[in-house]
């Protein structure tokens, strides 16, 4: 198997590419596509275009059939696609083409590659993924993990899925209507929350040192 971070130079359609989890935080999405609109307004020549979508090229891992199996960045991969982008340069991370189709899902499982739960956290069949990035479905406790990361709320972590983990956390303290209904009163709560004891299992918890 090949570990290389290889740039396919050849543009890859964004709705070839596989997704390996089923929700994504559409305000993360909307975040992403509002950097993205004004990078596009700041440097309006394809050339420009090109070298930013060069700079962030999404990595896959291929697997049967050829197929490219998205195993991060499907945020950016799905704002691009609601930007009207229609190709992307992947990173190959992994060459998986020789595994048997019936144990791919399982060797993509046993490397952390892929993330099987819905927007309630709970997990479903491989196949239950959706096939294409436009069919992603919308988790806000992600896009609420997303935003308390970036208040100082926990540390980024290379953690797999480290934000997911955060998100399922917070939707155990959390309903679903307050985070929709006011996410900037939910952040507050989602700080507190994370600063707590109760967190510290988790990824890039950075609450209050103990004195013990």
């Amino acid at each position: 198997m090949a570990n290389t971070r290889e740039p396919i130079l050849q543009p890859i359609p964004i709705l070839s590419l596989r997704p390996t989890q089923m929700t994504v935080g559409m305000m993360e999405v909307k975040r992403k596509r509002k950097h993205l609109r004004e990078h596009w307004q700041q440097h309006k020549s394809k050339k420009k275009q090109g070298e930013f979508l060069g700079r962030h090229a999404i990595p896959v891992v291929l697997g049967p059939n050829d197929r490219h199996y998205v195993i991060d960045h499907h945020h950016l991969a799905r704002a691009l696609h609601e930007e009207g982008v229609s190709d992307i340069l992947v990173t190959l991370i992994a060459d998986l083409t020789m595994v048997d189709p019936d144990a791919f899902w399982g060797v993509l499982d046993s490397h952390k590659w892929a993330y099987p739960y819905d927007a309630k956290g709970e997990r479903h069949r491989f196949t239950d993924i959706p096939k294409t990035v436009a069919d992603l479905k919308d988790d806000p406790f992600r896009s609420l993990a997303g935003e308390l990361r970036r208040v100082g709320g926990f540390a980024k972590d290379t953690t797999p899925f480290s934000e997911f983990l955060w998100a399922d956390f917070l939707r155990r303290k959390m309903s679903r209507k307050s985070v929709e209904d006011n996410f900037e009163k939910a952040i507050e709560k989602a700080l507190g929350l994370a600063k707590s004891k109760d967190a510290i299992y988790l990824p890039g918890w950075c609450g209050a040192a103990s004195d013990d």
